[in-house]
């Protein structure tokens, strides 16, 4: 697995052993970011801080910083995996722009600053990822015009919480996206 695209193109990230983490695809996150290069897109998060929610390896958010986004925060609970995440992080040599919070994603603390894009990424198997976006919206992390990415099996079920809008659902192979903004946006 490594980063596609900017400043760190090339770089090897590693992954923990096991099924704990589900690392996005290189493909699935190429996609993704060619989607989030576009103009309607772009403003949301380059110069600005993004959030890496279930982190796992940290591919999504250290591709994005890789492509210009300013800072990124990054959740993760599990031991095993916030090691590699920082073995990652300082591999690409971004410690200076990064924070990694031990936190459950579905209970984050208040955030320091709001976040343009916040990438949702928990396991498949646990059917999280509504309650874990209306809980960082409550605690301050999605800017105003913020952008919420949330990656699920395309055949998880899916209730878009209040207070959001669904503004786009993309497929590729094994990974749904779904783009949600703020109602009202």
């Amino acid at each position: 697995m490594r980063i596609v695209a900017g400043s760190r193109r090339g770089l090897h990230l590693d992954a923990p052993e096991g099924t704990t983490t589900r690392p996005t695809s290189e493909r699935a996150r190429e996609s993704l970011f060619n989607i989030l290069a576009t103009p309607k897109y772009l403003k949301k998060w380059r110069d600005r801080p993004v959030a890496d929610f279930f982190a796992g390896t940290g591919a999504l958010g250290l591709e994005a910083l890789s492509r210009g986004a300013r800072h990124c925060s990054f959740l993760e609970k599990d031991p095993a995996a916030s090691k590699i995440l920082n073995a990652n992080i300082n591999k690409a040599r971004f410690q200076d722009v990064t924070i990694v919070l031990n936190h459950d994603a579905t209970k984050p603390k208040t955030a320091k600053q709001p976040c343009g894009v916040i990438f949702f990424d928990p396991p498949y198997r646990d059917l999280v990822v509504g309650d874990s976006l209306s809980a960082a919206h409550k605690q301050g992390w999605l800017a105003d015009d913020g952008l919420a990415v949330l990656q699920l099996h395309p055949k998880a079920p899916f209730d878009c919480p209040a207070g959001f809008d669904v503004i786009d659902d993309r497929r590729y192979g094994a990974t749904r996206f779904i783009f949600l903004e703020r109602s009202g946006s």
